[in-house]
């Protein structure tokens, strides 16, 4: 009677150890073809832009080229594939939504779109099917799929994102509306940023060590920033006339990017004179770090404006 009392109290225990998720994958992708009866399909030319709670986060061409067709699920291979575990600290912990808009090359031409996400969890289930099974450590799978679509084409959706870091300015008020004394303070942030570059670099090296995506003492080691400043390159910090300045919709950041050209002058020209390739490669991924193609500024509630990201 014990034995059977202790096999009960581990059935009804079981189903309390769950999973917990630690990313959300979506995949997008504009074709033509039928993948229900195709091995391939062919992706239909344009431009994706992605938003992210209301945010542009990144453009991408999609180019014509064969896609597979995967799995007896008949899924179209992904033409863009953005796992939120990936994207920054734009993901909240809790609620969040992605935005995806695809306007293909020739409006005129009919095509079909997928829009599909599925929640990634830290360890895998068995699936078990007749004559089949399967080991998968995805949930909450599903697809938007629309046909007999022509010109421009918007899929929305929210999700939730509990293994985001909440971070202190994630709370801060939203930025409504933005004076010139505002802007100016943002371009003087810009202004301290650049400064970083110079001798002995100990701001710039500051900003690598809060950067998980770099070791901050190969850096070091490699000495190749000190070898490009040796070499002429400079680190250019825009006049406020020469920014932009958009606002989210209710929440706090304030993308800033340049009218023309890249936010601080530093683009693949810059590190022409560089022919040591690995001091080339050093240099270019971590100015790109701290000196990127935009930036997020945010505005504390004492009216300190700071950068986030």
């Amino acid at each position: 009677m014990r034995k059977i009392a202790g096999t009960l109290l581990f059935l009804l225990l079981l189903p309390l150890a769950r999973a917990d998720v630690i990313n959300v994958e979506f995949k997008f992708t504009p074709f033509v073809g039928e993948p229900a009866k195709a091995e391939k399909v062919k992706s239909n030319p344009g431009k994706a832009t992605i938003f992210i709670n209301n945010l542009p986060f990144a453009e991408q061409e999609v180019r014509e080229e064969e896609l597979p067709v995967l799995f007896e699920q008949r899924e179209v291979s992904a033409a863009l594939w953005i796992p939120m575990s990936s994207v920054g600290q734009v993901v909240r912990k809790g609620k969040n939504k992605i935005r995806i808009e695809f306007t293909p090359n020739d409006g005129a031409k009919p095509y079909r779109a997928q829009f599909r996400w599925a929640s990634v969890m830290d360890t895998a289930t068995e699936e078990v099917e007749p004559g089949a099974g399967r080991s998968t450590n995805q949930a909450d799978e599903g697809v938007d799929d629309r046909k007999d679509l022509k010109g421009k084409v918007v899929f929305e959706r929210e999700f939730t994102a509990d293994f985001a870091p909440d971070l202190p300015w994630h709370h801060y008020p939203p930025v409504t509306s933005l004076a010139e004394e505002d802007k100016q303070k943002i371009a003087a942030l810009l202004k301290t940023r650049a400064e970083w570059f110079q001798p002995d670099f100990a701001g710039l090296y500051q900003a690598l060590e809060e950067n998980e995506a770099l070791k901050v003492d190969d850096v070091r080691k490699a000495q190749c920033l000190e070898a490009v400043y040796k070499a002429g390159i400079r680190v250019t910090p825009p006049p406020v006339a020469e920014l932009n300045f958009t606002l989210t919709s209710g929440g706090p950041e304030v993308m800033v990017t340049k009218k023309t050209g890249t936010l601080f002058g530093l683009d693949e020209k810059t590190f022409a004179p560089i022919k040591d390739e690995e001091t080339q490669m050093c240099a270019g991924i971590a100015l790109s770090l701290v000196y990127p193609g935009k930036l997020m500024a945010v505005r504390n509630p004492q009216g300190t404006w700071e950068i986030a990201y």
